[in-house]
């Protein structure tokens, strides 16, 4: 037996070359810009010959590699420089938005040779949304005609869909925002959307990428207050859009009202001072007592963590709110707070399922305290609750409602007997 060890085969021979078409390629947009600017200048103006252009060509050349410089052509007729500017070496065409007539309706048709093109090839979604956000960083690189057609498009795109309202935080870039450009921008897209959808959708989907509270962005640091905003967007005749900024500043007051008051309740300041700041932010936002009294609701039941067991929480409750009924004792003073009170006790109560059995003896109370008064425990049952597990408090409250009615005539007959004598 021979127990040499074998050598193993070894291969020799010519060594291939990698073929080229494994090999990378390298970026070079000149050909297929090219080819999408020979075809746009053969259709024309005629856009629905350029989106029938747009979808046959995608089955011949690159859109995924070369989605950028498809897109700045469709809008600047060429390829874009940093800033905006069009690279003058490569071949350009006059049949683009840039050059388009600047009123809706042709924009509206431009919005459609986008939105085919896109359903066609889904994968140019992310590409194109980067496109509008690279745009709007280079306004000021455009002329006035040029932001304003592509303003209104933004706006068309937005209200179909076809982009996420994240591309307006391209606007709160500072180059962009000095010397008025992202406010102007702002005019016309905010007036093309809402033209196409209304207000609320707009509010919808800007509150979707938390860009809601961030609209005073558009001007300048020493320009972003609420009144300013105010008259410069309804002097515009968005007045709408005014509105909404006006309510998302109140909303994001009130928010910081309560986490304030939160951490005054955390750290056990007395209520003297609790009620002393409340009143004064009262005054100083004009705030009415019925938001109020909700705010300081919300707060008190957040200022504690209640237990998870349904038996033990509704003694936890009683004992907790026991504390803290002068608190809302000094924010019902109207029948109209307390009516909302209980609205949001009741509230309160359906939503947090561990509290459903609590809603009576919680109201008994508040009405043993002087918080609520039997008028307004009266109304609540008859007219002003609301839906929510409605049958169950109703049910509830039957017998302290019928001890209060009765307690009520017992107190007319007496008035009358002393009256008679």
């Amino acid at each position: 037996m021979n127990n040499q060890k074998q050598q193993k085969p070894t291969l020799t021979g010519q060594r291939f070359k990698t073929r080229k078409r494994d090999e990378k390629e390298r970026f070079d947009p000149t050909q297929f810009q090219e080819s999408i600017v020979h075809g746009l200048n053969q259709t024309g103006s005629d856009l629905e010959a350029v989106a029938k252009f747009l979808d046959a060509s995608g089955a011949k050349l690159d859109y995924r590699r070369y989605a950028e410089t498809l897109f700045d052509i469709l809008v600047a007729g060429g390829m874009l420089a940093p800033g905006g500017s069009i690279s003058d070496d490569l071949t350009r065409t006059e049949f683009c938005l840039f050059t388009a007539q600047e009123d809706l309706e042709t924009m509206q048709a431009y919005a459609q040779v986008f939105n085919k093109l896109i359903r066609r090839y889904k994968y140019l979604e992310k590409g194109f949304e980067e496109e509008i956000k690279k745009l709007l960083l280079f306004l000021k690189g455009f002329t006035e005609s040029e932001r304003n057609k592509l303003a209104m498009l933004t706006g068309i795109l937005l209200a179909n869909g076809n982009i996420s309202a994240a591309v307006i935080g391209s606007l709160f870039n500072e180059n962009v925002v000095k010397e008025g450009v992202s406010a102007a921008f702002a005019v016309k897209l905010f007036k093309s959307w809402i033209y196409e959808r209304d207000i609320n959708a707009v509010a919808v989907a800007l509150r979707k990428v938390s860009m809601d509270n961030r609209l005073m962005e558009l001007f300048p640091a020493n320009k972003r207050s609420c009144e300013y905003f105010s008259k410069y967007f309804t002097d515009a005749g968005l007045k709408e859009l005014s509105d909404f900024a006006r309510n998302q500043e109140a909303i994001g007051s009130r928010k910081e009202l309560q986490k304030e008051l939160q951490e005054m309740m955390a750290r056990g300041d007395n209520f003297k001072d609790i009620i002393a700041y409340v009143r004064e932010e009262m005054k100083k936002t004009s705030i009415a007592e019925q938001l109020m009294i909700g705010i300081v609701w919300s707060s008190v039941m957040s200022c504690v963590e209640w237990n998870k067991k349904e038996e033990l929480v509704c003694e936890q409750s009683i004992k907790h709110l026991k504390q803290y009924s002068p608190l809302l004792n000094a924010f019902t003073s109207q029948g109209a707070s307390e009516i909302i009170l209980l609205v949001k006790i009741q509230e309160y109560c359906y939503d947090n399922i561990h509290f459903m059995k609590a809603f009576q003896k919680i109201v008994v109370l508040l009405y043993k305290a002087d918080v609520l008064s039997e008028e307004a425990i009266l109304k609540w049952y008859a007219e002003a609750h609301v839906a929510k597990g409605k049958s169950v408090f109703l049910e509830q409250m039957k017998k302290f409602v019928e001890w209060l009615k009765n307690a009520e005539e017992e107190s007319e007959s007496e008035s009358e007997d002393e009256e008679e004598n």
